[in-house]
């Protein structure tokens, strides 16, 4: 157990893989999360009123999305200056998984991952405003890359500097993050169906990869590295 002078400590997503009994958990772009395959509306929605039931969540509650066959629980911490894990979620995450293993709801960590949109630019400054008000979207904790939806649902945005234009590539792409595990999986799949490896300069925690029309997307992960992925 946590002591509660050092529940609000923040945390790197290796020390939260590294604890024992987050089996069902991986840390991805948006926060620690994990699927649970129940099968049906109603065990979901038994499983998410027994989640809001717990007496240590306080005020700050995890982000539930409740579908037919399963539900997807995001642990993140969300303040003016902070965007990230805190100690708190370690018992968070125990205590959920409990919860689902007393209801025989089966967790299914590959069905995991997040999913953002990067748009280069020379100036993000220039360009953020637009984007901002295009999509109804707020600065993320004080971080003059990001844009995030207020309300949890839509893929954030973020803004990369480039140092000169770059007429002969997209510059909008798909940032996907999956768990660490599966990261190989991913990539493999991708490659045969017809993309290419652009660079892996930053495995194992980035992969470029490209259609076969040059459109640019990445594959990135959080925590215990994934072997380097092998070259087509």
């Amino acid at each position: 157990m946590i002591k509660a002078e050092n529940r609000h400590e923040r945390i790197r997503p290796l020390r939260f893989h590294e604890t024992a009994g987050l089996e069902d958990w991986r840390v991805v772009g948006e926060g620690a999360c994990a699927y649970f395959r129940t099968g049906s509306f109603a065990l979901g929605a038994q499983l998410v009123r027994v989640i809001s039931e717990l007496p240590s969540m306080g005020n700050d509650h995890p982000d539930v999305d409740l579908r037919r066959e399963g539900v997807t629980v995001r642990l993140i911490t969300l303040t003016d200056d902070y965007y990230g894990l805190s100690e708190r979620h370690i018992d968070l995450a125990g205590q959920i998984s409990a919860i689902a293993r007393s209801l025989d709801i089966t967790a299914d960590p590959s069905a995991v991952q997040t999913v953002q949109v990067t748009v280069d630019a020379l100036s993000g400054a220039d360009v953020m405003p637009f984007w901002r008000a295009l999509l109804g979207y707020r600065d993320r904790a004080r971080s003059d890359e990001d844009l995030v939806d207020p309300g949890g649902r839509g893929a954030p945005f973020s803004f990369q500097r480039m140092d000169a234009p770059r007429p002969r590539r997209n510059r909008v792409h798909i940032d996907v993050w999956v768990p660490y595990d599966r990261a190989g999986a991913r990539i493999a799949a991708a490659l045969a169906a017809g993309g290419r490896l652009v660079s892996d300069a930053d495995a194992p925690s980035n992969w470029v990869l490209a259609d076969p029309e040059g459109n640019e997307a990445c594959v990135g992960v959080a925590g215990p590295p994934e072997p380097r992925a092998e070259r087509p």
